[in-house]
């Protein structure tokens, strides 16, 4: 056994060298060339959708409405994953009601569905409003894939109304 691991560690010794940094990807995507890899998870792009029906099949796939609060004239940046770097896919007034759906392991991001703002002449017309379809229950846990826009929020900037 002793001279086995002695010929390992000489063969280990022999072989070329090279910078183990040049060796990993750059991300999870094995086998990716380095240079074709982007630095930043801002230039990745990376997306984490939205999960809803994280409480079951009997209750609502959203279990919460929360109000955009505290973000004064510019708004609250929805984006595509739960980190400040993450694709802004749109941005929320004061005010906006939003379907709160889960929530970031740290607790600082949620993750949203919002109905799209009505027409004004629209305004009056209960029926007019969309579906976002998770005001009711879902079967499974699954990513949201509706109508409506979905993304994350820094959870200190919404105020739960109900659920």
């Amino acid at each position: 056994m002793r001279s086995a691991l002695t010929l390992i560690l000489l063969l280990c010794a022999c072989s070329e060298s090279s910078d183990v940094l040049e060796q990993l990807p750059n991300s999870s995507i094995a086998g990716a060339p380095r240079d074709a890899m982007p630095e930043t998870r801002l230039e990745a792009k990376i997306t984490r959708p939205v999960i809803i029906g994280e409480d079951g099949p009997r209750l609502d796939a959203c279990g919460a409405m929360g109000r955009v609060v505290r973000v004064g004239t510019s708004g609250l940046a929805m984006r595509a994953a739960p980190f400040a770097e993450g694709l802004e896919v749109a941005r929320l007034a004061e005010g906006a009601r939003a379907y709160v759906c889960t929530r970031s392991l740290d607790q600082k991001w949620l993750g949203i569905v919002v109905a799209p703002p009505l027409p004004d002449d629209a305004a009056d017309n209960a029926a007019d409003n969309v579906d976002c379809g998770v005001s009711g229950p879902v079967d499974r846990k699954q990513p949201y894939d509706g109508p409506c826009l979905s993304g994350w929020v820094s959870s200190a900037s919404i105020r739960l109304v109900a659920g």
